[in-house]
C-alpha cells in the first residue's frame, strides 16, 4: 500500500481512498462544519486534485499517528500554501483529515472554485455511498 503523499503525488486517486477509514472526518479550510464520511471526504478529494494545478509537497512531518504535510498550488494564477493534517487509526487508515490554506485570496478562490463544483461532489458521494453497499 502506497503512502497518502506517494497516492497524491502519482494521482492515484483509488489509493488515497483506500488510506480513508469508513469513518474519517474532512475539515475544510474554506466551510465551518466538518464533513463526516469517507464518502464525501472521498469526493472532495478527487475534486481538489482537479482544482489545484501544480501541486507538490514541500515538508512532511510524522510524530506517531499525526502527520502533516505543506504543499505548494497554484489556483486561478494565485500562490496558495497549505497544510495536510492527517490523523491515522490503529489499522493506518486516515480519521481525521483537516486543511489549512494561505493566502486569504488563494483561499477564496480555492471556496469559490468548490463551490462551482459542491453539487457534483454530493452526486459523486452519494453514488459512491451507494456502490459500497
Amino acid at each position: 500500500m502506497s503512502t497518502f503523499r506517494e497516492a497524491i503525488e502519482t494521482k492515484d486517486m483509488d489509493a488515497v481512498e483506500a488510506l480513508l477509514a469508513d469513518d474519517v472526518v474532512f475539515r475544510s479550510p474554506v466551510a465551518f462544519a466538518p464533513y463526516p464520511g469517507k464518502a464525501i471526504t472521498n469526493a472532495i478529494l478527487r475534486s481538489v486534485a482537479e482544482v489545484f494545478e501544480d501541486f507538490r509537497y514541500v515538508r512532511e512531518i510524522r510524530d506517531g499517528r499525526n502527520h502533516a504535510l505543506v504543499f505548494e498550488a497554484t489556483i486561478d494564477d494565485l500562490t496558495v500554501t497549505g497544510c495536510d493534517f492527517l490523523v491515522y487509526d490503529e489499522n493506518d487508515r486516515i480519521v481525521d483529515f483537516m486543511v489549512m490554506v494561505r493566502p486569504l485570496k488563494a483561499a477564496q478562490a480555492l471556496a469559490t472554485r468548490m463551490a462551482q463544483r459542491y453539487p457534483d461532489i454530493q452526486a459523486a458521494a452519494l453514488a459512491w455511498a451507494e456502490s459500497s453497499r
